[in-house]
């Protein structure tokens, strides 16, 4: 059964895209924990990030920088911080979130409640920068 992740990739559910090439699509979580926290997915239908081939492995996390570069362009920040976890998506991806502190990237804390209208425009904030 295809992950939530291939579906947004097919265009069968819609996200607010930030930058995609033919093999990644990056674009905003909807439950983010701050404004311009991102996802980076291979297109490529992969469960387990260090599962990645080597090269694969290599070229996301250049698009990853490349994606954290206009976040820290689009969103005031101090940092783009990182994480992979693994366990919300049966499908490779890495999150990049705008950093203020460290508690910034606890994923125990409350998500934002965001509308779609503020996604979107954070989305296009971000694909302007």
């Amino acid at each position: 059964m295809a992950s939530i992740f291939s579906k947004i990739v097919a265009g069968d559910i819609p996200c607010h895209r930030i930058a995609e090439n033919d093999e990644f699509l990056a674009f905003l979580d909807i439950q983010p924990l701050a404004e311009g926290h991102t996802l980076v997915i291979p297109k490529k239908e992969i469960d387990y990030f260090f599962d990645l081939d080597e090269g694969l492995l290599s070229r996301i996390n250049l698009f990853a920088r490349d994606v954290a570069k206009q976040i820290e362009r689009a969103i005031p920040c101090q940092r783009v911080g990182v994480a992979v976890i693994g366990l919300e998506v049966p499908h490779a991806h890495v999150h990049l979130i705008p950093l203020q502190s460290v508690s910034d990237i606890n994923f125990e804390r409350p998500k934002l409640d965001v509308t779609q209208e503020r996604l979107a425009a954070t989305a296009e904030r971000i694909r302007k920068a």
